[in-house]
C-alpha cells in the first residue's frame, strides 16, 4: 500500500514557491498517493484567439500535475523533471477551467511513468498526456 508523503498543503507550497509556474494560477485541489488534480484557471491573458484554452497550458497543467504526483509518493526533496511527454488534444475547451489530474502508474528509484487528463467543466475530456520522469542525481 502507499503511504502519502507530501499533503495538499504542501504541495500548493511547491506551487507558491516555483516563480516560473506563477503567472498560470495553478492550484492543487486533491491529492492521493500517486495521484494530484491541479486546477488551471481560465485567464483572458493566456487564451489562444477566440477564447480557446491554448495547447501550452494543458500540456503545462499535465507536467506539473505528474511532477506534484510524484511528489505524493516521494515527498518535496528529490528533484524530478520530464524525460518524455505525449499529448493527444481531444476537443477545444472554450472560456472555461480546467481540471488535470495526472496518476503515476509504474513508479521506480530512477524513473516514474503515468498518464495525465485534463477536463472540462463544460467541454470534458480536452487533452491526454502519457509522461515519463527521471530522478535528477545531484
Amino acid at each position: 500500500m502507499k503511504t502519502l508523503t507530501a499533503s495538499i498543503e504542501e504541495l500548493n507550497g511547491v506551487l507558491a514557491e516555483t516563480p516560473f509556474l506563477n503567472p498560470y494560477g495553478f492550484t492543487v485541489k486533491a491529492c492521493a498517493p500517486g495521484e494530484c488534480m491541479v486546477l488551471v484557471p481560465f485567464m483572458r491573458s493566456l487564451e489562444r484567439p477566440g477564447g480557446r484554452v491554448s495547447g501550452m497550458i494543458l500540456m503545462g497543467a499535465a507536467d506539473v500535475a505528474m511532477w506534484l504526483a510524484i511528489m505524493t509518493l516521494r515527498g518535496t526533496a528529490e528533484r524530478w523533471v520530464t524525460s518524455d511527454m505525449k499529448t493527444a488534444f481531444l476537443r477545444g475547451a472554450r472560456e472555461e477551467n480546467i481540471l488535470c489530474t495526472a496518476r503515476v502508474l509504474k513508479p521506480g528509484k530512477r524513473s516514474m511513468y503515468g498518464t495525465a487528463e485534463c477536463h472540462g467543466a463544460a467541454s470534458g475530456l480536452v487533452a491526454h498526456h502519457v509522461l515519463t520522469y527521471a530522478k535528477v542525481e545531484t
